[in-house]
Order: structure tokens, then sequence, then C-alpha cells
């Protein structure tokens, strides 16, 4: 058994009530159960990186070709709260934006301390007030419709630093999870809900089977029949997209949908084929469409899976951003999102994200219109085409780089770094709204760009004196005018641009190294130069944890 944890975070108000020793306790156990299995997946996902690196494809696994094979199982019933899916409102957990999904008429609405926040300490812990607090009101007044809540935690690959067991700072996703789940789950079954989760990042049938086991011991742990929990994974890595039905299988009990995670998807890509050929190297952001080849293969794919196993498919968010907009250009972004939904209803989808609350109506008319009287077209069956060479192939993809299409990398990298190193997660810029899984694509192809020497539509090859010449050009456009705090949030994004996007080797995430030098509470920051063994000081786990 781990020993206690030690909060090393400062105590801002109404903080105790959450890092009470009970719930400690709880995190504590969860730790000493599963920090060390969780090591060991996040080993071997840099052992296939590796390999893929050194040339092996991706494929469906010759293990799981039973469970593929075997069309006696599905998941679990429908849970309640969560029948109508046809809209669900991504929301950064702050009091004002939980007030508008609370208030919106989304389907659901997915509470996201990952993409959508910037894990400062107090960001994370205070999200897990405003939870707290959203789900009493759902207690206090059932009268109320409400759009069912969904959480979200962080990813595998992240660390809590501000909370150490023997020294060792503890997995992100168990804080995340450990705490909402301890601190709300029976009061959401009483409000007649229940503790449903969104599941970030995941690549394999193993790492569904570890969400599995904490979900039975968590329930165990506070006396909760277990198959209470439900659970939509985001098929968001490439690997996943290999492994759909091994998932399902291992989470069967708990699964409640699989979820197109367009944005991180497209940087899956890229950050798997990091090291590969010229064939593997992607155009411009705004050319990788839902339609291109290989994002159409797998939802495709994804669709098929999911209502061949009786469970919800959920599409890709509309990420546009209407309010900025003149009304004239306004309608035509909700024509064009409306027109998307229809397709993406049409080919078989039971709902989609929004990103913004002012898209909620323009997605739900898309669905309904489709759909009809119907909440889910679950009962319309596909069968899965298990194509490894057309999720990978970009044939038949328009694979232009432009000038423009590098810059626009560069600026919406930096505007966004900036912010997030403010604590903003998802942030208005243009028409869209950016969160990390959109950076995360801009930066990795700035690096991929660099990487194979991509010649541009204009001519030029991009290389690391262009990308450092239009950094240049862009902190000059961005700093004009700015504050000092601005400006200064600027330099700091440009060093993690810097570090993330111009090194030799691609970094797998951003957020790892820009946690430890700019979202640390003052004295637990780490200075620069910091290697990779500094950044998995929360997988040393000893050999008694797992």
């Amino acid at each position: 058994m781990s020993s206690s944890p030690t909060v090393r975070g400062r105590m801002h108000p109404g903080f105790d009530e959450i890092l009470t020793p009970d719930a400690l306790a709880f995190l504590a156990r969860l730790d000493g159960e599963f920090a060390g299995r969780r090591a060991d997946l996040l080993a071997q996902r840099r052992a296939q990186s590796r390999r893929i690196n050194r040339g092996a494809d991706l494929d469906f696994s010759p293990e799981e070709i039973a469970a593929r094979e075997d069309d006696s199982w599905s998941v679990a019933p429908i849970a309640p709260g969560l029948a109508d899916r046809r809209v669900e409102l991504v929301a950064p957990v702050t009091r004002s934006h939980v007030e508008h999904a609370m208030a919106s008429n989304a389907s659901t609405w997915l509470a996201d301390l990952e993409d959508a926040t910037a894990p400062t300490w107090f960001n994370l812990i205070d999200g897990q007030i405003v939870l707290r607090d959203a789900v009493r009101a759902y207690a206090a007044r059932p009268q109320i419709k409400r759009p069912t809540l969904i959480m979200r935690p962080r990813a595998w690959h992240l660390c809590e630093k501000h909370i150490t067991i023997d020294g060792r700072p503890i997995s992100a996703t168990l804080v995340d999870f450990g705490l909402y789940f301890f601190h709300n789950a029976k009061a959401l079954i009483e409000a007649g809900y229940g503790p449903y989760f969104y599941l970030p990042k995941i690549e394999s049938g193993a790492e569904a089977r570890l969400w599995n086991d904490i979900f039975n011991a968590a329930q165990d742990a506070l006396d909760i029949p277990r198959g209470t929990v439900r659970a939509t994974v985001l098929i968001e890595t490439l690997p996943a997209a290999f492994a759909m039905e091994e998932i399902l299988f291992e989470l069967r009990e708990h699964a409640s949908g699989l979820n197109a995670g367009r944005w991180d998807y497209i940087f899956s890509y890229v950050r798997t084929f990091a090291h590969r050929g010229d064939e593997y190297v992607l155009p411009d952001r705004e050319r990788i469409t839902m339609t291109t080849p290989f994002m159409r293969t797998f939802t495709d794919l994804l669709v098929a899976t999911a209502h061949k196993r009786g469970t919800h498919a959920i599409a890709a968010p509309a990420a546009n951003n209407p309010t900025v907009q003149d009304e004239e250009r306004r309608h035509r972004a909700l024509n064009v999102v409306h027109a998307e939904k229809e397709r993406e209803a049409e080919e078989g989808f039971d709902g989609s994200w929004v990103a913004h609350p002012a898209m909620v109506d323009t997605v739900m008319s898309a669905f309904t219109h489709v759909l009809g009287d119907k909440l889910d077209q679950i009962e319309v069956k596909r069968t899965p085409r298990h194509d490894a060479h057309a999720l990978v192939s970009l044939e038949g993809t328009m694979q232009t780089t432009s000038l423009h299409g590098v810059r626009s990398n560069v600026s919406v990298a930096l505007q966004y770094l900036a912010a997030w190193i403010d604590g903003q997660g998802a942030v208005a810029i243009g028409n869209y709204m950016e969160d990390a899984a959109t950076t995360e694509i801009c930066r990795a192809q700035l690096w991929q760009w660099m990487h194979h020497s991509t010649q541009l539509a204009e001519g030029p090859q991009v290389s690391r004196a262009l990308l450092e010449r239009l950094i240049d050009e862009e902190m000059i456009k961005l700093k004009r005018g700015a504050d000092a705090d601005i400006q200064l949030r600027l330099d700091e994004a440009r060093e993690v641009l810097e570090r993330s996007a111009l090194t030799d080797e691609l970094p797998g995430f951003f957020t790892n190294y820009a946690y430890v030098r700019f979202l640390l509470d003052e004295g637990l920051r780490m200075p620069r130069g910091i290697d990779a063994e500094d950044l998995r000081q929360s997988e040393k786990v000893a050999g008694d944890a797992a």
C-alpha cells in the first residue's frame, strides 16, 4: 500500500473540502493498486513507438481476432441520462462555463479537465469544487431538465506534481478521476444519473483493461454496484483505431460509446509516423477534414464498431466560434456546420460534440433532421471494414503545404500557448475554438515539415531557418500594442514552441514540458534543460506498487 499523499500545492479557500484526509486516502489506494501498471503501459507505448520508427506497421492484433469475430457480446445497456447524446457540449470547468453548460439545450455536457483546461493547481482543484456544486444542483432540483454530466480526466501520460507519494508525483488521471468519483459518485446516483466519464488518449485494449479494473476498485471501495460507472472512449490516437473492439470488450460492463476525437487523432497520426517517410507528411491543417480519405475510413470503422456492440458513436467537434463573426458570416458558418453534421448523421453517427454553446441548436437541428423522433440509430448495423492500409494511407489526400499554412500554425501555437501559460485551456482564435489538441497539431506539423524539408506550394522548403523567421515575424505582430504581461507570456510561449517543434526529436506532447516550466506553484517549477527522465518521475514506481 502506498504512503499517504503529500499536498505540495497552495491551499486556496475551499480546497480543504476537496483534499480531505479520506479523499487523499482514496487516491493513495488507487495509486497503490494501479500506478505500477500505468508505468508499464506507458513504457509499452514508447517501445511500440520505437518499433514504428524502425519501420513496423500498425495492424489489427491477431491475438484479439476472437473478440473481433465473436458477435455474441455487446456492451452494457444505456445508463440513465445517456439515451440522448445528439449534442454534447464540451466546457472548461470554470463556474461561468459550467453554468452556461447546465443551462444549455445540449443533451450532455463534457466537463473537461483535459484539453480544454490549462492544468494549473488552482484550475484543477477549483474545478473539482465547481463540479461538486454542480452535482449537488442536480440533486437539489431534479425537476429541472439539465444536460447529463460527463467528466473527462487528464490522460495517462500526465502527472500531478502538487500531490506526491513518497516524493513521486501522482498520476494526473488518478487525481482527477479519484477526487471526482470520491466526492460525487453517490450524489450522482441519488440524482438519477451516475458517475460518467470520457477516457482520453487510450492506445490499446490493455489500457482499457486498466481503466475497467480502476472502475471496479473504485466502485468496491465506495460500496457502489459494479457496472454503475459508464465510460465513453475517445478514439483519438492512431493505435486505438486498430483496437476499437478490444477496447470495448475490455470495458464492456462499463462502456457507453466511442467518440471520433478528430484533432488529437490528426496529431497522433503525425506523432506516430514522425520519423517515417514523406508519404506520411500531412498537408495544411485546414485541408484535413472528416471527408479526407484516411479520416473517412477511421470514422466509418468507428460507427460500424460502436453499433455492432450496441453503443453510441459520437462525431468530432464542431469547433467554430460564431460569436466573433458579423451576422452574414455567422449564418454562413452555421450553415456549413449544419450540412457537415447532417452528413455525419447520415453516415451513422448518433450525436456530435460542439465546442461553443452557440452551436448547440444548429447541431441538434441537423441530427433531428436525419434521426427524426429517434434519439439514436444504434440499430443500424454496418460491417466493420478492417483495412489497415486505408487507415494510414494518404492516397487521395491533397498533400499541399503552403506558406500561409505554416504561418498560421506558428501564429495559432504562439497565441494558444501564451493563453495556456496564463491559465486558459480553451481559447477563441479567429473563427475557431482552439485547445491543447489543435495546438498539438500545429507544433507537430511544424516539426514534421521541417524534419522532411517539405516543399511549399510557393517554392521554398521548410527549414529551421524559415520557421525561426516566421516565429520572429509573428512575435512582432502579436507583441504590437500588448502590455508587459502579455509580452512575457509570448516569450514563454516561444520557448515552449521552440522546445517542442524545433528539436531533433519530436516530443510526445508539449504539455509535459510546459507544465513543469510554467504552471506549477512557485517553488515547484523546474528550470530549463529538463530531460525525459525528469518528466517521467511519476512513473518511477516501487515494485510493490503495481
